[in-house]
This record gives structure tokens, sequence and C-alpha cells, in this order.
């Protein structure tokens, strides 16, 4: 089995975990931020440090690749090239969506055999990025930006049980409005949760280069003026 490190920066939270033969021998998260900046670096030199003292490799680095928030995509893939540069490891990308869906479905939260997940995260307004999958997360309708109206999801709502989670899913459930949909709260991108996926790809041989890879943004970065200077 491998040894996996695993970084989580799209959202608010930070996140760092490390796995070791299937398990998760350490974990710490933020939930104060956005601070990336400043905690990222220093739970991932405790993340090694454990590993180091009790004389475990590192085989690879797993990090969330997005869609999500630009700036925490940024400072977690860098960090994550660098280790994977100075510790000549795979770089492994996991996507945040397929993330948030992994304790949906290891929590059983799910009974339909057909019933479809719908991933979200917030982004501003009535808008969320999100995806459509299976129970066997095969995709059933790309990543897009959706602006939520009461038909966005019918034609899937109509022929099955669709269940919502992640911190843009609350604020669509009245503009939904469908008997077929449900609601499952405080689903969010940890690392801890990565290890399935990670692995998986790294068994597949689904690893990245790491001098080219980036982050899937899904838009482009905007810059604003800050009120103050307005």
């Amino acid at each position: 089995m491998s040894c996996i490190l695993s970084i989580e920066t799209s959202t608010n939270i930070c996140s760092v975990a490390m796995s070791h033969d299937g398990e998760c021998i350490f974990n710490q998260e933020n939930h104060q931020g956005p601070n990336h900046n400043e905690i990222l670096g220093t739970f991932i030199d405790e993340a090694l440090t454990f590993i180091d003292t009790r004389n475990i490799t590192l085989d690879a680095v797993a990090v969330s690749s997005g869609p999500g928030s630009y700036t925490g995509l940024r400072i977690g893939t860098s960090m994550a090239k660098g280790i994977c540069y100075g510790r000549d490891a795979k770089l492994i990308a996991v996507p945040t969506l397929e993330l948030l869906a992994v304790p949906v479905l290891l929590g059983e939260m799910v009974a339909e055999d057909d019933a479809l997940l719908v991933p979200m995260l917030d982004a501003r307004r009535m808008e969320v990025y999100a995806q459509v999958l299976d129970r066997a997360l095969k995709e059933v309708r790309g990543i897009q930006a959706d602006v939520v109206t009461a038909d966005t999801y019918r034609a899937f709502l109509d022929a099955h049980e669709v269940y919502f989670f992640g911190n843009g899913a609350a604020k669509c459930m009245d503009i939904i409005a469908h008997p077929h949909a449900h609601l499952i709260e405080n689903i969010t991108p940890l690392a801890k949760n990565m290890f399935p996926l990670a692995e998986k790809r790294l068994a597949e041989g689904r690893v990245e280069d790491v001098a080219y890879f980036v982050p899937f943004y899904l838009k482009d970065f905007v810059a604003k003026t800050p009120k103050k200077l307005i």
C-alpha cells in the first residue's frame, strides 16, 4: 500500500491528511478561514514530520483540483507541487465535486440504487458549481456554473431521487422545490475523505505532470477593487 499526503483548499476550510496502508494516520483541519496562506504550510510540516519520525516514505501528494476558490486552489496546488519536487512524489488531482460525494456514499446517506448525486459549491448569489453523478461516481452531467432555477435539474428530478449537498446546496432548495429533491447538510470537502479517490487514481496510474498541472478553476479570476479604495 502507499503513503499519500492529501491537501484540500477549495473552500474556506483548510485541511491536510496523511494515509498509509489505506488508513488515515494524520489529520488537521481549520474551519475559520480563509487563511490557507497562514496555516497550510504548518499543517503540511506537521504531516511530513509525522511520517519522517516513523520512517514512512511519501509516495504521492493528492490535491483538490477544483472547481472552487481561485486563491485556495492556487495555494494548495503550489504547495503540492513543491512537495512532489522535493520528495520525488507523484501528483494526484482529485476533483473537488467528486470529493464531496465521498462522505455521502461512505455514510450510506443515499438509499435508492438509481439515485443521482448533485454536489454543489457556492459561487455567490444563486450561482453554484455543480455536477450530476450516479452512485458509482460516473458523470451523468458535466461540471457547470449553474444559475439555479426551478428548471435547472427538473429533467433529472422527474426521473430520479436526487440528493443535493455541499455549501451551495441549501440556498437552492426552495427554488428547486421538487418532491424528489433531497438536501444532505453539513457536507464539506475535506482532505481526510480524499484517500479512496486518490488511491484509486494512483493504482490506475492517473497521475499529473507536476510541471504543467493547473487546477480546474471553471471561471477566470476577476480582480476586484476594494471598496475602501473606491
